[in-house]
């Protein structure tokens, strides 16, 4: 890290993934930006073994919270997660392309947006869809900038002037203190409003 004056000058991260975008998707579900490889037990969204996204998903749709984690490998099995995102419509991105981490690590708070997601033109390659949630605050600040609209209160949904759907979601890392129960529960609420679940 060089520091000069007040300026820190970071390395600009990309985002390591493409858009995960199923045929008939009918929700685009965002966080915000991967942690660092180091914590990935998988190749793909949610990588970090810590956070409860697929534990969420797998009690929900499969009705255990470990139905999409391998503890002999300990890690997630992609290929799973794959199907199931496939057959339930649901898009996979998150709402930075890319960042740098001013203190190192995955902390939202750290983490500075340098080029935020084309959202409409991602949303455009995905007809059926018509709302999109995001995972916990920060990634609910970049969307509501992009779509000019009010961050929604945690749990909840507002509809922006152009009739997309927009939810903000209590963030999946285990940082964040609400039991998975309780985060199922709004997720649950999200997903039956979609007819997802």
């Amino acid at each position: 890290m060089e520091i000069i004056g007040n300026e820190i000058n970071m390395p600009i991260e990309y985002h390591p993934w493409p858009p995960f975008v199923p045929d008939g998707a009918k929700i685009l579900i965002m966080g915000t930006f991967p942690p660092g490889n180091h914590r990935w037990s998988m190749d793909f969204y949610y990588p970090n073994r810590t956070n409860d996204f697929w534990k969420i998903c797998g009690l929900l749709f499969l009705g255990n919270p470990d139905a999409l984690y391998d503890k002999v490998l300990k890690r997630y099995d992609v290929d799973a997660i794959r199907r199931l995102m496939t057959e339930k419509r649901i898009a996979l991105n998150d709402t930075a392309r890319a960042v740098r981490r001013l203190k190192g690590n995955a902390s939202d708070k750290f983490l500075e947006i340098v080029e935020p997601v084309p959202l409409y033109e991602l949303l455009s390659e995905m007809p059926q869809c018509h709302s999109v949630a995001t995972t916990g605050e920060k990634a609910a600040g970049v969307v509501a900038a992009i779509t000019s609209t009010e961050i929604p209160k945690m749990g909840t949904m507002i509809t922006a002037p152009d009739g997309l759907e927009i939810w903000r979601m209590p963030s999946t890392s285990r940082a964040y203190p609400l039991p998975l129960e309780k985060k199922a529960e709004h997720y649950s609420r999200m997903f039956r409003h979609i007819g997802i679940l």
